[in-house]
């Protein structure tokens, strides 16, 4: 079978291995799928057609290939909250980090955290520290004393 080369359809990001960013990609890749398979039986000979079984097994593959990508997308995404969780809970704590010229080390308490493309960003005594800069955490030591008293009988 040979498919004229004005109506060729590539498959280039269709195989496993093409990350996706929205849905958008997978929708193109599917719509490729389905073009590429009709321009097979459009092009084939109708004196040796091709077998069905063979599409069938395609489609159930490229199914099978959106739900491993749906999968590791929402893994993605419960890491990313994991993360966030996890970064959150730090508020307060003291901290040591390598500086950025990657020589000093510098010790702080976390004011605050945000969410940044790349991960949590503290900031600590002013200063952005990404995660992974982050060498050691230790609490905060206590500067409040509590004092219990007992009633009287």
């Amino acid at each position: 079978m040979s498919i004229p080369a004005t109506e060729a359809v590539t498959t280039g990001g269709f195989f496993p291995g093409t990350s996706t960013a929205n849905g958008t990609k997978v929708q193109d890749d599917k719509q490729m799928f389905l073009e590429l398979m009709v321009a097979q039986l459009r092009y084939q000979d109708p004196l040796n057609p091709q077998d069905s079984g063979e599409f069938l097994a395609q489609s159930a593959q490229f199914n099978a290939l959106e739900k491993m990508q749906d999968v590791a997308d929402r893994t993605a995404e419960l890491l990313g909250a994991q993360m966030a969780f996890g970064a959150s809970a730090l508020v307060g704590k003291n901290v040591s980090w390598m500086d950025t010229d990657g020589k000093t080390t510098k010790t702080g308490s976390i004011d605050s955290v945000t969410f940044g493309a790349t991960g949590p960003i503290f900031d600590i005594d002013g200063t952005d520290v990404p995660l992974g800069s982050i060498l050691s955490v230790t609490q905060e030591p206590s500067t409040s004393t509590s004092t219990s008293t007992t009633p009287a009988p």
